[in-house]
């Protein structure tokens, strides 16, 4: 059984979304504030963490980043009332791997964890494999990627994002590529893929504002620039 932690002051929303997750099969841990939040999860790790972005005390941003510094690789999806691009945008770069507006329905709430899950678990379940470029490399069922021998803390998008690139080098793929073949989403936001990107650029590329592995196709897309790569079993 998955265990999930459901991050929301709202009382009748925590319950009502709580009691939905169970009935689907989940483990919820509820709690309605940040602080509780990060006590809970150092006490008991979760598999995923639904957060709303607007709490008391700590804000929802702040609990991403103390969460993703207790564990890098942590599904995340942020939970917002606010629409404007730049706030989504502020809780992507803060480390979310996705996010949903408030009214949401219930029911593409589960679909987006179980996407979010399965995405994770596949990596992990796929074929032990290395893939290398240059001073990166790529541990696929480790889950582990190393930059000159130095690990980087990758979440499981920004995981996934690079294993995609890395597997297709040379080929220009489109946001909406990307979200359908790395979120598998049929219908996504693109800024949801544009954030994601600069966050992988800050952690592999030499000068991210100049990037030579990870190009941006002006109209198009992003290219992976392969220097040296190469897929060991």
């Amino acid at each position: 059984m998955v265990r999930l932690m459901l991050v929301e002051d709202d009382r009748t929303m925590r319950e009502t979304v709580a009691a939905y997750l169970t009935r689907a099969g989940h483990e919820v841990i509820a709690v309605g504030d940040g602080d509780d939040a990060v006590s809970r999860f150092a006490e008991a790790p979760v598999d995923l963490v639904l957060l709303d972005l607007m709490l008391p005390g700590m804000s929802g941003l702040d609990v991403t980043r103390r969460l993703r510094a207790m564990r890098r690789d942590l599904p995340l999806i942020m939970v917002t009332a606010r629409t404007q691009e730049h706030e989504r945008v502020q809780g992507l770069l803060a480390g979310a791997d996705d996010y949903i507006t408030k009214p949401y329905s219930l029911r593409e709430l589960d679909l987006r964890i179980r996407s979010l899950l399965r995405r994770t678990t596949a990596t992990a379940a796929e074929p032990s494999g290395v893939l290398v470029d240059g001073d990166l490399r790529v541990e696929v069922a480790a889950g582990r990627a190393l930059r000159g021998g130095e690990s980087l803390s990758l979440t499981s998008r920004e995981f996934d994002l690079l294993v995609w690139f890395l597997q297709h080098p040379g080929v220009v793929h489109s946001r909406e590529d990307l979200i359908r073949e790395v979120w598998r989403w049929n219908v996504g936001d693109p800024s949801t893929v544009t954030v994601h990107v600069r966050r992988l650029r800050e952690k592999i590329e030499t000068d991210p504002s100049h990037p030579t592995r990870l190009a941006t196709v002006f109209g198009k897309g992003y290219r992976w620039d392969a220097t040296d790569t190469a897929v060991s079993p």
